[in-house]
């Protein structure tokens, strides 16, 4: 992409550059001036036009395995925003991963179907129930032993939210220690808290809900003392509520990526999801959704 950037300002600065000739020279030298410029336009012009084929560039569908011709079936836990979430209708699905998933179908020119999915046992469904996941999943080794994944589409770290009252300090994970805190079950979040308490790093009262919602809903209540949530998550709720919640405290030694969840056979979806990624990336396309429902880009 800054190659072509490149190019194509090279080319832009030829054409400044005779412009600003054809006012030095005289009448029968502007129409040499003139066919010159007409040439670089037509330059750019191709360059800007091969630019845009490439970044459209139809993605090779076949040998692709859906479980219905014409449709990407996509498992998602809605209730998870600004990932996933409904709309005020109460049906609608909205988020960073609804745009991503009706972007990514627009690509690979599939119509969309989302199946509304608990987070627990969502990996079993694929295959199953749906192609893919899209459901802010952490890319791991673990998670590689049963499924692949797409290339990353957003980076992720692991954060602490508290309430403006909240009177510590939190340095580090270890700084929670006699803490209440709430997670949502099964989560990154979950088995990194899970992890510290069983290594006796830390002592932590642990409430594992089913929903995020539920954990910042307990911590508005006053019912736990902080939430450890994706930083991508924990940036949408501060966004939108900035009175209620402060992020504490972000571990960003141990970054994570989020990808799409395939079937261990489906390589050949595999590939057309990260060709689209790919353009997708191209496009600006993520930067701009991340700076919508996070209030920053990246």
């Amino acid at each position: 992409m800054k190659k072509k950037i490149l190019a194509l300002t090279l080319v832009l600065a030829m054409v400044f550059s005779f412009v600003g000739c054809s006012s030095d020279k005289s009448e029968e030298g502007s129409s040499e001036t003139t066919a010159t410029e007409t040439t670089a336009t037509e330059t750019t012009a191709t360059e800007t036009t091969a630019a845009e084929t490439a970044a459209t560039e139809t993605i090779d569908m076949s040998g692709v395995k859906l479980m219905n011709d014409g449709t990407l079936t996509i498992g998602v836990e809605i209730g998870y925003p600004p990932f996933e979430d409904f709309a005020e209708d109460g049906t609608t699905p909205v988020g960073y991963d609804i745009d991503f998933a009706n972007a990514l179908g627009e690509k690979l020119g599939l119509e969309v179907n989302f199946i509304n999915t608990a987070w627990d046992g969502i990996f079993q469904g694929i295959d199953t129930n749906y192609d893919c996941v899209i459901s802010a999943v952490t890319i791991t080794d673990e998670r590689k032993e049963t499924m692949i994944f797409s290339d990353p589409y957003i980076n992720n770290y692991q954060a602490v939210v508290v309430s403006p009252d909240f009177e510590g300090e939190i340095t580090s994970f270890t700084d929670m220690d006699g803490l209440a805190i709430a997670v949502q079950k099964e989560t990154t979040s979950d088995i990194l808290m899970s992890d510290y308490v069983a290594t006796g790093s830390i002592k932590l009262t642990i409430s594992a809900n089913e929903k995020i919602t539920t954990c910042f809903t307990q911590l508005e209540n006053g019912e736990v003392d902080a939430v450890v949530v994706d930083s991508t998550v924990a940036d949408g709720y501060l966004a939108s509520n900035p009175d209620k919640y402060v992020k504490a405290y972000q571990d960003e030694s141990e970054p994570e990526q989020f990808g799409v969840a395939i079937g261990k056979e489906n390589t050949a979806l595999q590939t057309a999801i990260n060709e689209a990624i790919a353009q997708l990336t191209e496009e600006g396309f993520f930067e701009d959704n991340i700076a919508y429902w996070f209030g920053s880009a990246e």
